[in-house]
């Protein structure tokens, strides 16, 4: 028998993390497309990012029928938030800058990239990057590389970036729970054989 769980983060009852999940106001519109895979994923961030913050929608699926209506609210300038040569660094919003609508696809990098492939009219978005050099707290999946974040992590550091000095800190905290949950789940030993580099944070 499945575990009672809670409506509205998803996760078990006993393990609500609704208490954490802050309401944080945001000039930047946030769109996440999330790939159907994510969704019963123990790790669900981006679910996280879309219930802490008031301007975000979080749309599941593969192919987006209504993605035109998606990419266009009145006000803003749609940008996708995946790494490409020709993406732009963000940077701070000037005053009288139109605000962005932020696509943030979410799900493994392989299944990104087929959300993009199967959706042209994401793939043609103008692309926008973050700087170099962010650290994760993510110490529960392998990451492809340095600098590879877990999508609340990455929607964090641009709304940072974009919103300067206004901090979105907050949003990371019921991520910190859950990874800290998950940890305690799977016992000190096993997660530094299979995660950890020997030493205790």
């Amino acid at each position: 028998m499945s575990r009672p769980q809670c409506p509205h983060c998803l996760r078990p009852t006993t393990h609500c993390l609704c208490a954490l999940i802050p309401t944080l106001d945001s000039r930047t519109r946030v769109l996440l497309l999330q790939h159907p895979s994510e969704v019963g994923h123990a790790l669900n961030t981006a679910r996280l990012a879309a219930l802490g913050l008031k301007n975000a929608q979080l749309v599941v699926g593969e192919v987006f029928d209504d993605l035109a209506t998606l990419l266009s609210p009145p006000g803003y300038q749609a940008r996708l938030l995946f790494p490409a040569d020709e993406a732009q660094p963000l940077q701070a919003y000037m005053p009288g800058d139109q605000p962005l609508l932020l696509v943030v696809p979410d799900g493994t990098w392989r299944k990104a990239r087929k959300l993009l492939h199967l959706n042209p009219l994401l793939a043609a978005l103008p692309r926008v990057t973050l700087a170099d050099g962010g650290i994760s707290r993510y110490r529960l999946r392998k990451a492809p590389g340095p600098g590879a974040l877990s999508t609340v992590e990455a929607i964090v550091q641009a709304l940072q970036v974009l919103e300067a000095p206004v901090s979105f800190e907050p949003l990371l905290k019921p991520f910190e729970a859950l990874i800290e949950g998950q940890i305690a789940a799977m016992g000190e030993e096993v997660f530094q054989k299979n995660h950890g580099d020997g030493r205790r944070e």
